[in-house]
């Protein structure tokens, strides 16, 4: 049994909360958030205790893990801290917005050998795996091109926008991932470009609610990312790749599968999941399902501290393409 200290309890966190629950092998055992009445709300409803401080939590001698889902801001102290108390961690992405950060992060837990996952949920969607396992496999031949769409109900508020860290680290930084992943080999180089189509104020966040990337990987595979902050008809989530042999796909799946038909034409009634909790809402447990099986048989996480260090490179070196206009050189140091 694998007891939990959650911190942070919010959207995310209330989700994680009762994913712990329903998993036979974990227990909550504590919940910290600055917001008080949030971590008392989520820990009544799961038996656990509201801690005054996340040292409260980890100095608990019976937990074994923490699930970070607090701001992007208390990641690394709490992975920090976490790490030295000598809990398993699973945190939310992105590990941070400064690399210098996540750097410094990076050494300070470097001689504390705790397993730490991120939280890059993408890669635990059933049909997702299913499309990089065929790539694996061979059955498109030699990979040659993946087109990855991924686009937002709605735009998200200018407070929430000015502190994200820009679209490319809070929303494209899945989609990078999600293309290492599935290529099973680096990326290279990227080229990036934005707009503004959305909405005025987010171009004086400096920042884009509408881009465009084209990666290249080592083996020369070539990689397309669209992103939109808008699209009327729903959480958009499609990955392409196309290879010598063929093409496979992952597509949006849909809550209700309803057609109907008449004498004029056969119409598909289904509507995309709204939002990223219901569209992935599986792969939030399947994430931490198999965090809790590996942790508690002494293997490490199959998606870790690294993986969340490069994604963020990749996102930099986007935002360094638009800026400079030209193709950037992908360094991983």
């Amino acid at each position: 049994m694998l007891r939990f200290a959650l911190f942070g309890a919010g959207r995310i966190g209330a989700m994680h909360a009762a994913n712990i629950a329903a998993n036979p092998m974990a227990s909550l055992a504590w919940v910290f958030d600055v917001n008080k009445n949030a971590a008392e709300t989520v820990a009544a409803k799961h038996d656990a205790k509201p801690a005054r401080s996340a040292d409260e939590a980890l100095a608990d001698k019976t937990v074994d893990a923490v699930l970070i889902a607090s701001s992007t801001d208390t990641h690394v102290p709490l992975i920090t801290a976490s790490a030295r108390a000598g809990k398993a961690i699973l945190c939310e992405k992105p590990i941070d917005l400064d690399i210098k950060k996540v750097e410094q992060c990076r050494k300070d837990i470097a001689k504390t050998s705790v397993p730490v996952q991120i939280g890059f949920n993408r890669r635990y969607d059933a049909t997702h795996r299913a499309l990089r396992q065929a790539v694996a496999q061979g059955e498109i031949g030699t990979l040659e091109v993946l087109i990855i769409t991924s686009r937002d109900p709605e735009l998200a508020p200018l407070p929430y926008l000015k502190s994200s860290g820009g679209i490319f680290r809070d929303m494209t930084i899945h989609d990078f991932d999600l293309a290492r992943f599935i290529l099973g080999e680096e990326l290279t180089e990227i080229s990036a470009a934005a707009s503004v189509k959305i909405d005025p104020g987010v171009a004086s966040l400096d920042d884009y609610d509408t881009v465009m990337v084209t990666m290249k990987a080592a083996s020369g595979a070539l990689v397309s990312i669209n992103n939109s902050r808008r699209c009327v008809y729903g959480y958009d989530q499609r990955v392409e790749a196309f290879g010598s042999k063929g093409m496979v796909q992952s597509d949006n799946p849909l809550p209700n599968m309803l057609k109907r038909s008449d004498a004029g034409a056969t119409q598909s009634l289904g509507v995309l999941h709204h939002f990223f909790i219901e569209r992935y809402r599986q792969a939030y447990l399947d994430e931490l399902n198999e965090f809790i099986d590996r942790i508690g048989k002494g293997l490490p996480p199959t998606v870790d501290f690294e993986d969340g260090r490069r994604a963020l490179i990749i996102a930099d070196a986007a935002f360094e393409s638009l800026r400079t206009g030209k193709t950037v050189k992908l360094s991983y140091g």
